[in-house]
């Protein structure tokens, strides 16, 4: 098994080295997504590469991307004929051939369950991004509709909580209705899918770009253990979570002493081990294959 922390496809020009993917020019329409084994938290890339973490992130989208009813910018999981046998070996099983869009600045957030930052608000106020709730929920407790809150897509610094209105401003209203209902949708129905295999989608985010023929299209990735909170379905019912996404590691920095605003501190090997075995049951339990990527 092979870490990759950075990739270099010298056929190809780079594009961008976002927090966890390379993505590169192959033609004047479509692109190649690589996602590495680097994990960020905190809007922080992280010191530390997490074993079949790439692996895991392209598995599991090319298994919605191939199932979902809706547009999305996915073309093939196999790498370009012209790439030399080196390169291919490079991003085999991590890599995505997709259609180039004009990504849209904002991400679209759906919470169907108290968790994160939403539950830390409502500890707080009674609410979640604005909306009132009823008195006494637990955490990761069920949300009587699932909710949208977007955000602002930062390239540097934090995202921004959004409303409606202002979500209207940035990308039109016709383009802010389409993202709203399709998110939701969307989230229905991979939340209905992975109830039936045992797991609470608890929240998760997607992102849009408008393709060649203006249409607004879903992509970058979908329903990872990256952009999503996954929860165990039977120790839920008990009252206990066991998340089985990078959440793992988000508690473990907010335990740490870590200020985030500081560089992150390196994690301990048994916080890597043990979110590596995370990601790999999740694809497993998603995907219903086998994660062997050695």
């Amino acid at each position: 098994m092979r870490l990759v922390g950075e990739t270099n496809i010298p056929e190809l020009k780079l594009l961008k080295r976002g927090k966890v993917r390379d993505i590169y020019i192959v033609d004047d329409k479509n692109l190649l997504i690589v996602a590495t084994d680097r994990i960020s938290a905190f809007d922080y890339v992280l010191h530390n590469l997490i074993p079949y973490k790439g692996y895991v992130l392209t598995g599991i989208s090319v298994y919605w991307f191939k199932k979902i009813p809706f547009k999305n910018h996915f073309l093939t999981d196999e790498p370009p004929d012209f790439l030399s046998e080196e390169s291919k070996n490079l991003i085999l099983k991590r890599s995505m051939v997709v259609k180039k869009t004009d990504v849209l600045s904002v991400e679209c957030i759906v919470r169907g369950h108290l968790a994160g930052s939403a539950l830390r608000e409502y500890k707080k106020t009674g609410t979640a991004y604005g909306t009132k709730l009823p008195e006494g929920l637990k955490d990761y407790a069920k949300l009587p509709e699932p909710l949208f809150t977007p955000t602002t897509k930062e390239e540097t610094g934090h995202d921004r909580p959004i409303n409606f209105e202002e979500l209207i401003n940035i990308v039109g209203r016709e383009t802010a209705e389409f993202l709203k209902e399709t998110s939701l949708k969307l989230f229905n129905l991979g939340y209905e899918e992975l109830f039936k295999k045992g797991i609470i989608l608890s929240d998760t985010k997607f992102e849009f770009g408008i393709d060649e023929d203006g249409n607004p299209i879903i992509i970058d990735e979908i329903f990872t253990p990256d952009s999503s909170r996954y929860v165990d379905l039977e120790m839920w019912k008990q009252g206990r979570v066991y998340d089985m996404d990078k959440e793992f590691v988000r508690e473990y920095l907010m335990n740490s002493g870590w200020d985030r605003e500081s560089p992150p501190p390196p994690l301990p090997n048994e916080i890597v081990d043990t979110s590596a075995k995370r990601y790999l049951e999740i694809y497993e339990r998603v995907t219903g294959k086998s994660a062997n990527f050695n």
